[in-house]
């Protein structure tokens, strides 16, 4: 069964450091966990607005968190969610592999079958607060691999279907997954100080007071 259990990197935390030490030597925060009710009840309730938004706002894939591999975001992130690795042969080209689409469960054996879905996609982004963002900072949301809930490999046909829908409009289709995938949600907007409209944020309440209550949110903001 698919986990109701959201894993993220980072924390909401206050760390003791000395005045005399620099921020690269401050040490990272820790997790802050808490159940999907509580999780959603921090999110920011603020109408959407999409005026101005453009795919080209956000920089993507750029060559990853290893400049060294060849490899750029989405590789990466293929190579790092398969089931069983692919071959990885010059100029970072994938053969070979197995993944697990936890939209609708589907087994897929062609990386070229996958896309990388935004958990929070581009566009749920910019209306909740992005557009105010500076270039560098969409681009590191669209890129994000600091928390491996941000992007993730699904069926191409899963993610056209999702499109850029919040859950409100669109949940995965498999009941298994659904747990998972608002508490992801939820942690994603947390992690980035996202916002969510009135009608998001009653769908999410549903699940957090419903079906998913049990369902634990790990979530930090973003770096």
């Amino acid at each position: 069964m698919i986990k109701n259990f959201v894993r993220c990197f980072g924390a909401l935390s206050l760390a003791l450091v000395s005045p005399v030490s620099s921020p690269a030597a401050q040490a990272l925060p820790s997790a802050e966990v808490t159940k999907l009710a509580d999780a959603v009840g921090l999110v920011t309730v603020r109408e959407e607005d999409r005026t101005g938004y453009s795919r080209t706002e956000f920089k993507h894939w750029n060559s990853g968190d290893d400049k060294s591999d060849g490899c750029n975001t989405r590789n990466e992130v293929l190579i790092a969610e398969a089931v069983i690795a692919p071959a990885v042969e010059a100029g970072c080209k994938l053969t070979g592999g197995t993944w697990r689409s936890y939209y609708d469960g589907q087994e897929v054996t062609s990386a070229g079958s996958l896309d990388i879905d935004h958990m929070v996609p581009l566009a749920e982004a910019w209306d909740s607060g992005a557009s105010t963002w500076t270039p560098a900072r969409r681009e590191a949301y669209a890129n994000d691999q600091g928390a491996d809930i941000s992007l993730v490999a699904v069926t191409a046909r899963t993610n056209r279907q999702k499109a850029d829908q919040d859950p409100a409009d669109w949940m995965p289709p498999s009941p298994e997954a659904q747990c998972r995938y608002v508490g992801e949600w939820v942690a994603t907007k947390l992690r980035w100080q996202l916002t969510a409209d009135v009608r998001e944020l009653e769908a999410l309440e549903v699940y957090a007071e419903g079906p998913c209550e049990d369902t634990v949110v790990r979530y930090a903001p973003a770096v």
